[in-house]
């Protein structure tokens, strides 16, 4: 909104909920571009699921404590409920729907998180996959303490803890090719 359209407001005067200021915004989302005015206070979360159409990123806690909406800004987990829309201008987003491959294969990430069964009713899954992937590109063969700390911002309220952390080596093996992947044919849009 232009600054001559702004009004002015008394203190004590209730300010509209969509916010006052709007500012346009470049990003890339999952490799595609888009340029976008958001509200001040939309959140990359809000951002990703009510205007991208991008359901993969969960709004759970909605105050950063839980870790089920991670997504990388230009490859370092974010917790997309306390990230400002605004402050993603220029970067690149990556969410869960963003992982697959271009033959629609999944990740060995993905693919460790099923072989593992490191999952139960799934919510966090898509935030513990997206932390995983950036603890293996920082660092590919880590240790365990350092995959539980590195993982420690993401909650599993089922307690899949023991799956999630042995999937998180497994892909780490996968990936440096000690060990192959997990022999399924699951691609990404099949069902079972």
């Amino acid at each position: 909104m232009p600054a001559s359209d702004e009004q002015t407001y008394r203190p004590g005067q209730a300010i509209p909920m969509d916010g006052l200021t709007r500012h346009e915004i470049c990003i890339v989302v999952n490799g595609q571009t888009y340029t976008l005015t958001v509200p001040s206070r939309r959140t990359l979360l809000d951002l990703l699921r009510d205007e991208l159409g991008l359901t993969g990123t969960k709004k759970v806690c909605d105050m950063g404590h839980c870790g089920a909406c991670t997504a990388l800004r230009d490859g370092v987990p974010v917790l997309s409920c306390l990230t400002l829309a605004v402050a993603c201008d220029g970067c690149t987003i990556t969410t869960i729907e963003g992982l697959v491959g271009e033959d629609g294969r999944l990740t060995p990430v993905q693919q460790a998180f099923i072989q593992c069964d490191a999952l139960q009713c799934g919510f966090c899954t898509p935030g513990q996959i997206m932390s995983a992937t950036a603890l293996l590109r920082q660092n590919p063969d880590p240790s365990d303490e350092e995959i539980v700390h590195y993982m420690a911002g993401n909650l599993c309220r089922c307690g899949a803890y023991r799956g999630i952390f042995e999937a998180v080596r497994l892909a780490s093996r996968i990936m440096s090719g000690a060990e192959k992947a997990p022999p399924t044919e699951y691609r990404h849009g099949e069902g079972s």
